[in-house]
């Protein structure tokens, strides 16, 4: 009887030890580093926008007409960051206050509004600026690399930083109204 289940191959206890090529190791291995990596994706997003209070993420904007700003320079002022599309019709109903709001803080030089044309045509963004007057700084968000820096749900989304390079305001819905824009701003001044 021995006999018998020595030479039976489906006995699993007496079948020979199976090898892991290296080929199917290497497989997990990267199939493990690919789950890790989602997951601190998943996790990051999870997060949510920048928070109040806390370090706003610096970036380099490159405006329609060509001019780089980046955040990090503007440290000292008051910095509105707008993201918007030409296809958001909220974007739109917002357009002219905040074109309002920048004449009126431009003069003053400490305030400074930075428009981001997110997911959008270069010849619509531009079309858009034109058809609202628009005259502060814009451009697009390419890759949106701006916007993940955020974690933006969606536009119109506005976030306002303060002297200190910290996040001192967000909207994630459009401005109603020139006054609604002042409040956000003007404690920011004194």
């Amino acid at each position: 009887m021995d006999n018998e289940n020595s030479n039976n191959p489906q006995n699993p206890l007496l079948a020979p030890a199976r090898r892991i090529s290296w080929g199917k190791l290497l497989a997990w291995a990267a199939l493990i580093v690919l789950l890790a990596v989602v997951g601190l994706q998943l996790v990051r997003t999870q997060q949510g926008p920048v928070q109040l209070g806390k370090p706003v993420p610096d970036f380099s904007l490159t405006t329609f007409e060509g001019e780089t700003i980046e955040l990090a320079a503007l440290k000292g002022k008051v910095v509105l960051i707008n993201f918007w599309a030409s296809w958001c019709g909220p974007c739109a109903d917002e357009a002219l206050e905040l074109e309002q709001a920048w004449r009126l803080y431009q003069p003053r030089g400490d305030v400074v509004f930075l428009g981001i044309d997110w997911t959008d045509t270069e010849k619509n963004g531009r079309s858009y600026l034109e058809m609202y007057d628009i005259t502060y700084p814009n451009g697009p968000d390419l890759r949106t690399k701006i916007s993940q820096r955020f974690r933006i749900t969606g536009v119109p989304e506005t976030y306002i930083v303060g002297r200190d390079g910290n996040l001192a305001y967000i909207k994630l819905s459009p401005f109603i109204s020139l006054a609604e824009i002042t409040q956000a701003i003007d404690p920011l001044l004194e």
